[in-house]
């Protein structure tokens, strides 16, 4: 399904990215992320995100080159022609390299691979779910006698909504509910496969959400991006309830108690040394892994998530902060930052289309929102120190908590700066002779 977490590093073919470069066998999806642009449809995603960044670099060259050129003309200051028209080219060049990336989009990065091969470019998105499902079927059937680990990040329930005709329609609730309906009946299939091929009492299935509903996903009247109930906030919002709390679905008949629930915070980080734990493996102790295995907790041999601290970021800045007291059911939550709604008391950021992680667009807190989720998880009545008598405890110790956190991080390159985002053709995955990228699996076949 969709990795997300792109390919190339500094060659068009070294898959530094790439799934089987980070401890995977197989691989067949999406490389990159799935976004309006790959439908064809009207509202560009990418646009929103980066453009204005990227025109106002554009602005400064060509501020830049005029001032030179009216200064060569006046006699202001000596500059030679040839330099001029060297930033100009180079001005021109980036305008051509960001600008154009919007514009082919669906065929440079709406792509599906197989391992290392391109098979679809661009990629049918009619066809996706079908074949997204065959190959999920064909690898279980594939493995059913030995071990195997079955990661599928379904392209459903995210825009561009991408529904198959037998599932339009058949929801009370507009495109989103269709959708959720068939990413409903593909997991409904996946377990038929696993107990139709007596897998069921050997395996651990989970199933659960990357992140909460996008607020901001709409067309026209109709939201796109799902709902999250009582929780404030949504997808990409850094802190807020509704952007991170969602349900995580657990089954393995015979082994986990059917029917329980479990009400405590995990992460999706627990995934990895939950599935060492199984193998029989032991997580590295040369670094500090966040996750925690989540099979005591799924057994019920203890009754607390072994997350006491838990730290929600926005990019590479710390939003908040959640505080599990030991031994207690409190659950604290401290927001160092906040995003500014617009409008204001719309609960997402309407006009910019997704909220930022810093700037202008968000709000710093000191002393930090403080909210008691175990009885407050709308957080809706930040405390103070009035009315709080635990609040100077509580942040004493979630300060804590963030110093001795930030002594296990190790900086890293930002991803999601506006070069590493730009798109470079000499690292452009493509089945054919640069730029002519196009081919489709079924049609080289025949």
């Amino acid at each position: 399904g969709k990795w997300h977490m792109g390919v190339n590093c500094k060659t068009r073919r070294d898959h530094c990215h790439h799934p089987l470069n980070h401890g995977f066998d197989y691989f067949y999806g999406m490389p990159f992320t799935l976004v309006n642009e790959c439908q064809g449809t009207d509202d560009p995603e990418l646009a929103k995100s980066l453009q204005d960044t990227y025109w106002l670099y554009t602005q400064m060259i060509t501020l830049a080159v005029f001032t030179l050129v009216i200064g060569k003309l006046a006699n202001f200051f000596p500059v030679k022609w040839k330099i001029i028209i060297c930033l100009a080219i180079c001005g021109l060049l980036y305008f051509l390299s960001w600008f154009s990336s919007y514009g082919f989009t669906k065929y440079w990065n709406c792509i599906l691979m197989r391992n290392h091969d391109i098979t679809e470019q661009p990629m049918n998105l009619n066809k996706t779910t079908s074949n997204m499902m065959k190959e999920a079927v064909t690898f279980i059937k594939r493995n059913k006698h030995r071990p195997f680990l079955l990661f599928v990040s379904l392209l459903h329930v995210h825009t561009p909504l991408t529904t198959t005709e037998k599932f339009q329609g058949r929801s009370r609730h507009g495109l989103y509910g269709d959708n959720v309906e068939e990413m409903d009946w593909m997991v409904g299939r996946l377990l038929d496969v696993i107990d139709k091929e007596s897998l069921k009492n050997t395996t651990l299935i989970y199933f659960a959400s990357d992140h909460g509903g996008s607020l901001e996903a709409h067309k026209k009247n109709s939201q796109l991006g799902g709902w999250n109930g009582i929780y404030k906030g949504g997808k990409g919002m850094g802190g807020w309830e509704g952007g991170i709390r969602v349900p995580g679905i657990f089954k393995w008949p015979g082994v986990l108690p059917a029917g329980t629930v479990i009400d405590e915070p995990t992460s999706l980080m627990d995934i990895y040394p939950t599935v060492v734990h199984l193998a029989g493996g032991v997580v590295p102790q040369d670094r500090v892994i966040d996750g925690h295995t989540l099979l005591p907790l799924l057994h019920g041999t203890v009754r607390h998530s072994g997350h006491e601290f838990m730290f929600h970021y926005c990019g590479v800045f710390l939003h908040a902060v959640r505080w599990h007291q030991k031994d207690s059911d409190t659950v604290w939550k401290a927001h160092y930052a906040t995003p500014v709604f617009q409008p204001e008391a719309s609960g997402a950021c309407f006009r910019r289309g997704i909220c930022p992680c810093f700037g202008d667009g968000v709000t710093h807190h000191d002393p930090p929102l403080l909210f008691n989720l175990s009885q407050d998880p709308s957080e809706a009545n930040p405390l103070s120190a009035d009315t709080e008598p635990l609040f100077d405890t509580v942040m004493r110790r979630v300060r804590k908590a963030v110093e001795e956190h930030r002594k296990t991080l190790t900086p890293v390159p930002q991803q999601l700066s506006p070069y590493n985002n730009m798109w470079k053709p000499w690292l452009q995955p493509c089945c054919g002779t640069f730029p002519f990228c196009w081919c489709h699996e079924e049609n080289n076949k025949a």
